[in-house]
């Protein structure tokens, strides 16, 4: 299928490119190889949805903004996670030929849609935001140090790249029931640092919880989860090292230990 673009494209900028993309469902499958026209200023999103339009119609693939801000049209190419919308053709040498597979660490539903339930499952998991005693919705009160923080990681897009790459839960499907995966560790870490989460209020531990239901000691910070995030977050370096500190002070320093205890028996009395 070609538009008006198409047509008025040069020559030049026009090539067919050979693209290897895994065909199948949850029963099996493989990569099947096909041709398919680039024209210039393409992303590979472009590509495979001209390759259902011209050659394989039934391929399964999730998208929907096309503008790197969903997250739903995660793939591994050329064997790294990435967004495919966000994958210009212009990265790729014309000669070169182009793997796109599903997530490996999710259960692939058909070709490249795989079931993601995992995070949402995850997600549930986690106490929410415990608002302040006493205090009404524009009444909340911030350094903006602090608002700085918890917007970077509010930038999430939940395309589970991160997930995906993830070590822990990608060659070991044994640790998903006691790992969260980076994503979610950066959610409870948030939450953590959020200076007006008054979670103690509820009788939530987030520090006791991250460390022992959710798994941060799993996370050996290799940064990969950091190297694909497409939003730039800086998930190791910025949540997740430092929640690993806090944990290690709240569990071994024992002045940092009697102190929680005596804040705790403060309380109580």
């Amino acid at each position: 299928m070609t538009t008006a673009a198409d047509s008025t494209a040069s020559p030049s900028t026009r090539y067919d490119a050979r693209f290897r993309v895994w065909r199948g469902d949850s029963g099996g499958g493989g990569l099947a190889d096909f041709t398919v026209e680039v024209n210039e200023g393409e992303v590979v999103l472009d590509i495979i949805h001209r390759l259902q339009a011209t050659q394989a119609p039934d391929l399964a693939v999730r998208w929907n903004c096309k503008a790197g801000k969903c997250g739903s049209c995660s793939a591994e190419i050329n064997g790294r996670p990435r967004l495919m919308c966000m994958t210009r053709m212009s990265q790729f040498e014309r000669d070169e030929t182009i793997t796109i597979t599903p997530l490996r660490t999710f259960p692939v539903v058909r070709d490249l849609v795989t079931d993601v339930g995992f995070n949402y499952q995850k997600a549930r998991e986690i106490p929410s935001f415990v608002p302040p005693e006493g205090l009404g919705p524009g009444e909340y009160r911030m350094q903006q140090e602090d608002v700085g923080r918890s917007q970077e990681f509010r930038k999430c897009i939940e395309c589970f790249l991160c997930q995906d790459v993830c070590h822990v839960v990608r060659d070991h499907e044994e640790n998903k029931q006691a790992f969260a995966g980076p994503r979610f560790l950066m959610r409870m870490a948030e939450l953590d640092m959020h200076p007006l989460d008054d979670a103690e209020r509820e009788g939530l531990d987030r520090q006791r919880a991250i460390q022992e239901e959710h798994g941060l000691g799993f996370c050996n910070i290799t940064k990969c989860c950091t190297e694909v995030c497409p939003e730039g977050i800086k998930i190791t370096d910025n949540a997740l090292i430092p929640m690993k500190e806090r944990a290690v002070d709240r569990k071994y320093d024992p002045i940092v230990w009697l102190g929680s205890r005596i804040r705790r028996r403060k309380k109580s009395d």
